[in-house]
């Protein structure tokens, strides 16, 4: 995954600012909304070793795709349950989409300047690549991803029940058959490949 020793060098701190980035939006915004969790659990950090998982980070090696581990919440705190638990899910993967926009900002901007050097051109372009896979990854419905817990806010209480009781109990031999098989890639690719042209679209409109 990671290529050469040099490569390394750009792309792990990159890959790494995209998991804590992730984990820590979504401790912000549930603390945002009355919930102490996050703080008691000492995930409002910007550390990486606070949000490493060791099974999604193994993932993350071997084929491309992984999780950090996630933040616990109690949605007992929040003022409207439903409503806040979907924004506090959508924070980690709205946080990724925004670093991907800053990254390839930047990319231009500093073209632009001739400000752009090798270093800082891998280092950006991993940030870039590393943020929008791992928003669109977590927006699947398979729990315990991000996506499962929007789509169990949005259906009714029983099939919510329901899809989480069947799904769950197989979601991590789902999630590793995924990554294995490159069918994530199939996936997720496509919806990466369309925000990052609606990126461009945007950046060139102003620049």
């Amino acid at each position: 995954m990671f290529g050469s020793v040099s490569d390394m060098l750009f792309r792990i701190p990159a890959l790494l600012l995209a998991l804590t980035i992730h984990e820590y939006a979504h401790g912000a915004v549930s603390y945002s909304l009355g919930d102490p969790t996050p703080q008691i659990q000492g995930r409002l950090t910007m550390n990486p070793l606070a949000h490493l998982d060791i099974m999604g980070t193994i993932m993350l090696i071997v084929v491309g795709f992984g999780w950090a581990k996630p933040v616990m919440i109690d949605p007992r705190y929040y003022r409207h349950p439903r409503i806040d638990t979907m924004k506090v899910s959508f924070a980690g993967p709205g946080a990724n989409l925004v670093l991907c926009f800053i990254a390839a900002l930047l990319l231009v901007l500093m073209s632009k300047m001739n400000m752009l050097t090798g270093n800082v051109l891998k280092f950006l372009q991993s940030l870039m690549i590393y943020n929008v896979y791992f928003a669109f990854f977590n927006l699947l419905p398979i729990p315990p991803l991000d996506g499962s817990k929007i789509l169990m806010e949005l259906l009714p209480s029983e099939t919510a029940y329901k899809y989480e009781s069947i799904v769950g109990q197989y979601s991590m031999y789902i999630l590793i058959a995924l990554c294995l098989t490159g069918l994530v890639s199939t996936i997720i690719v496509p919806f990466a490949n369309i925000y990052l042209n609606f990126v461009q679209m945007i950046i060139s409109l102003f620049i």
